[in-house]
C-alpha cells in the first residue's frame, strides 16, 4: 500500500509561498519558516519548544501560539523511522522503478514489503561524466510509521503536505554553499548523532550517518571525547575516500562543519583530510536577521534539520 503523501517525499515546492516545518526532536519541537526572495531565502521564525513527550495536544499549542494556521507544513521522520539504502537502478521503465525497487530492498527490511512505503531518489552520475553504473537511492518506511506521522498532526490541526528525512534538509542547506560543478562535503551533529552529505548543483551524492552525538563529543571525560573524536575523523575520511572511488569526476572543493565553535572541529579536521574545512556560517547563504539566534553554532546545529526542511524549493520547469 502506497501513502498518499509520499509521492510528494522528494518533490520540491513551489518556491514563492514558502514552508514551515515543524520537526519533533528527542528535546522537543522546532518550528521554521522560510521563504524565498528572488533565489536568496529568507528565514522569518525558527523556535524551539521543550517538551518530553510530544502529544497532539501540545503540537496544537504550539500552532496556535506560533500563529501559523495559514502555512504550508512539512516535518522529517527520526533517523530511526526510515531505512535509506544506494542501489544500483534497475533497468526498467521509470512507470515500473518503484515496483522493481520494492524487489530489490525487501529482503532488508524489518517488516513486509507490502507494508512498506518506498520511494526514490536519483543520483544523476552520468551528467557529470562519470562511468560508473547509474545508482539511486532507495527510502522506506513502514506504512504504519507513516499513519501515526499523518494522524499526530491531523489531531493538532496540522495539515502536513511533505514528509521529508533529514538527509534532504541537509541538501537543502548545502545547495546554498556549493560552487558550481564541484562537490561540497556538510558534517552536522545533533542529538541523533552525526550526518555527513556530498551535494554538488543541488543533488545529493552521498549520505552517512555517524554513530556520533553531539553530546558525546562533548563529554567532560577527557579520553571519552578523543575516542569519539578519533572514530570521527577514521569514519570522515573513510566516507570522503569511497566518495573519491565512486565518482571521481566530482572533485569536492571543501567541507562545511555544523557543530559548537568550541569544539574546534573544522581545526581538528582541517589537519588530517588535507581538505578546506571551515564552520557554517547561515548568513552567507540566507538571510537570518529576524532570527538572530542561528549565529550562535549550537543553536544552529539543534534547528538546523527543522531549517533544511523549511528550505524547499521546486526547479522551475524549462
Amino acid at each position: 500500500m502506497e501513502m498518499p503523501l509520499l509521492s510528494k517525499i522528494f518533490k520540491r515546492s513551489n518556491r514563492d509561498s514558502g514552508w514551515t516545518a515543524v520537526v519533533i526532536g528527542k528535546r522537543g519541537v522546532h518550528v521554521v519558516r522560510a521563504k524565498y526572495v528572488g533565489a536568496r531565502p529568507q528565514i522569518t521564525q525558527c523556535s524551539f519548544h521543550p517538551l518530553t513527550e510530544v502529544t497532539a495536544s501540545a503540537l496544537e499549542r504550539i500552532r496556535k501560539d506560533e500563529k501559523i494556521e495559514d502555512a504550508r507544513f512539512t516535518t522529517l521522520l527520526s533517523g530511526s523511522e526510515y531505512q535509506m539504502m544506494m542501489v544500483d537502478a534497475p533497468n526498467v521503465p521509470v512507470d515500473e522503478l518503484k515496483t522493481a525497487i520494492r524487489w530489490k530492498i525487501k529482503d532488508v527490511l524489518s517488516y513486509h514489503v507490502d507494508d512498506a512505503t518506498i520511494d526514490v531518489l536519483q543520483i544523476p552520475t552520468q551528467r557529470y561524466g562519470g562511468d560508473r553504473p547509474q545508482s539511486l537511492y532507495a527510502v522506506a518506511a513502514s506504512n504504519e510509521t507513516i499513519r501515526k506521522r499523518i494522524g499526530l498532526f491531523e489531531k493538532a490541526r496540522i495539515d502536513l503536505s511533505v514528509i521529508d528525512i533529514p538527509e534532504m534538509a541537509q541538501r537543502n542547506i548545502a545547495a546554498l554553499f556549493e560552487e558550481e560543478a564541484r562537490g561540497l562535503a556538510m558534517l552536522a551533529f545533533g542529538d541523533e548523532g552525526g550526518m555527513l552529505t556530498i551535494t554538488c548543483d543541488g543533488e545529493l551524492f552521498l549520505a552517512r550517518r555517524l554513530e556520533i552525538t553531539l553530546g558525546q563529543l562533548q563529554d567532560a571525560d577527557e579520553n571519552l571525547r578523543q575516542q569519539y573524536m578519533d572514530r570521527m575523523e577514521l569514519e570522515v575520511q573513510r566516507s570522503l575516500d569511497y566518495f573519491d572511488r565512486q565518482f571521481h569526476h566530482i572533485p569536492v572543493s571543501r567541507m562545511l562543519v555544523v557543530a559548537p565553535e568550541s569544539l574546534r572541529l573544522d581545526k581538528v579536521l582541517r589537519e588530517n583530510l588535507g581538505l578546506p574545512v571551515e564552520m557554517l556560517d547561515l548568513a552567507q547563504g540566507m538571510d537570518i536577521v529576524a532570527v538572530p539566534e542561528l549565529a550562535d553554532s549550537e543553536y544552529a546545529c539543534y534547528a538546523l534539520p527543522a531549517l533544511g526542511a523549511a528550505l524547499r524549493q521546486e526547479k522551475k520547469a524549462l
